[in-house]
């Protein structure tokens, strides 16, 4: 058996009041996918942090090649030859792809930075990974989420990275990018690059893993795991300490077509990104939008919302048309978001749990031109408490919650803005198992209540297993529509594919702009 790369023994990590880390084991060998998983909370990004230099461990020692070793810093990783890759990358958008591949390390003769010979090594690099079409050149704000990722690895490999940490790297990737994510780490992992993935989607695990090791409250419960053979509920029943069936909350029953619609989106477009798109839901249906990354579904809800200003096309609520592009006469109104970034779009990170949720409703806890913080934390430890939200403290900073949680808070405060039409975009992205079950079960309740929602979702599955009825959008144009439980993966994705096949000989949103609500 091959020596390990890398070991970590009794790591244990203590921060005022919590301890996130309570002797964690992990052991990674050369040329292997080594899956980190465990709900949201349970230590993953406090060990892969330790493990990259950022945080120093209390207790426990980690051994590099046969060495204990200390890793005062990230440079320290990153000279030993430990790359990360954080799910939020920490890339400068203002820089070229090869600036930012060699940041910190830049190519120079004589004091002079040289800025040909970057481009060139970079462009190498990118080759290597299978990408020579991503200029190194270009401007990586301008780059898509798979490509960005690209440079984020080919920065590692500049490093002569030995290992390289992965966190949720297919989170913002469609199954064509991560078909050719998965291509890039099996060429590295053959040239004895080791790789720590870590990712909530377990059908990925077995796709590229090799073994698995299952962190739950900060404490290593299993490792060593052989990642193709394991059982999915096993997994699971270590990831969360019981039994969770991975299925969905019952539909209604009772058909929705003797219902007048709540929301009625007709012919809306918004030039670049989608056109002509029309869809109904009544109260208490689910309607949920099926697609790749980039077929213009986020841009639908955004559009809806008021969040963009549509170019053609209206929208109605209970029979009231609504102004595009007027985000405050929308929430008004009763519609909802919670948009896919949530840290970056929905969420004050650095504000109390409290004020997150009661920031779309302060009207209500106002008296005599002050807020009541008193109202304010009764009221939203209402929703916390109706959500299980963890810790069930109303005062606690959001940032420091877990991804599930921190969707929890974002949900809570519509339920507080008692909102007719809830517009969900991803909202199982970075959510653990145990999480999404929960929420799934909340997305029922709503509806069941009356609420009409909307859901997007990369997962085929989550689509077609939360709504009663389902919109494929490709190309920015809606190209079917069926009940849920006429379609299956294979049959939606052949949808997809046609509906691609289909516009790709024009743009979207050319209509005109004279009928723009």
């Amino acid at each position: 058996m091959t020596a390990p790369l890398l070991e970590m023994q009794g790591i244990v990590k203590q921060f005022p009041g919590v301890r996130a880390l309570d002797g964690v084991d992990l052991d990674v060998r050369p040329g292997e996918v080594h899956c980190l998983l465990g709900q949201n909370g349970a230590g993953k990004s406090t060990l892969i942090k330790v493990l990259a230099g950022a945080h120093q461990p209390d207790e426990g020692h980690i051994t590099w090649q046969g060495e204990r070793i200390s890793l005062g810093d990230p440079q320290a990783a990153m000279t030993l030859g430990i790359a990360t890759i954080y799910q939020e990358l920490d890339l400068v958008a203002g820089l070229t792809v090869a600036e930012n591949i060699f940041l910190g390390r830049e190519h120079s003769r004589f004091g002079l930075t040289r800025p040909a010979a970057a481009n060139r090594a970079a462009a190498e690099l990118l080759g290597r990974l299978g990408h020579p079409e991503i200029r190194s050149t270009a401007e990586v704000g301008g780059l898509s989420a798979a490509s960005q990722q690209m440079v984020s690895i080919a920065r590692a490999l500049s490093q002569d990275a030995k290992l390289i940490i992965m966190d949720e790297p297919s989170a913002v990737l469609d199954n064509e990018e991560v078909e050719r994510l998965f291509g890039v780490i099996r060429d590295l992992t053959a040239h004895d690059v080791a790789v720590v993935y870590i990712s909530h989607r377990l059908e990925e695990i077995r796709q590229i893993g090799d073994r698995i090791t299952v962190l739950k409250d900060g404490r290593t419960v299993s490792t060593g795991l052989p990642a193709r053979d394991t059982p999915t509920r096993e997994v699971i029943t270590l990831m969360t300490g019981r039994t969770i069936e991975y299925v969905f909350p019952p539909r209604r029953t009772r058909p929705h077509t003797d219902e007048a619609p709540l929301l009625d989106v007709q012919g809306l477009a918004l030039r670049g990104r989608f056109s002509n798109v029309s869809f109904a839901v009544r109260p208490g249906e689910v309607v949920g939008l099926a697609g790749l990354v980039g077929s213009g579904r986020s841009e639908i809800l955004e559009t809806i919302y008021g969040a963009r200003k549509a170019t053609a096309g209206t929208v109605h609520l209970a029979g009231r048309r609504l102004r595009s592009g007027d985000v405050g006469a929308v929430v008004a109104a009763g519609i909802g978001l919670a948009p896919e970034e949530r840290k970056s779009q929905a969420l004050l990170l650095d504000d109390s749990v409290y004020r997150n949720i009661t920031i779309s409703s302060l009207g209500r806890f106002a008296r005599g031109g002050f807020l009541s913080g008193g109202a304010e934390k009764a009221a939203a430890r209402a929703q916390t408490e109706s959500l299980d939200v963890r810790p069930a403290d109303v005062t606690r900073i959001v940032r420091t919650l877990s991804g599930g949680n921190q969707q929890k808070v974002v949900l809570a405060r519509w339920l507080l803005r008692d909102c007719k039409v809830l517009l969900l975009d991803e909202p199982t992205r970075g959510v653990d198992v145990g999480a999404r079950s929960e929420i799934y079960a909340l997305i029922r309740d709503l509806a069941d209540r009356g609420v009409a929602v909307v859901v997007v979702s990369s997962e085929i599955p989550e689509v077609l297993g939360l709504a009663d009825r389902v919109l494929v959008v490709a190309d920015g144009a809606v190209v079917a529509e069926a009940g849920a439980d006429e379609l299956d993966e294979h049959r939606v994705l052949d949808l997809v594919m046609e509906g691609t096949a289909a516009h790709a000989a024009g743009p979207v949103g050319t209509q005109s702009e004279g009928d723009v609500a």
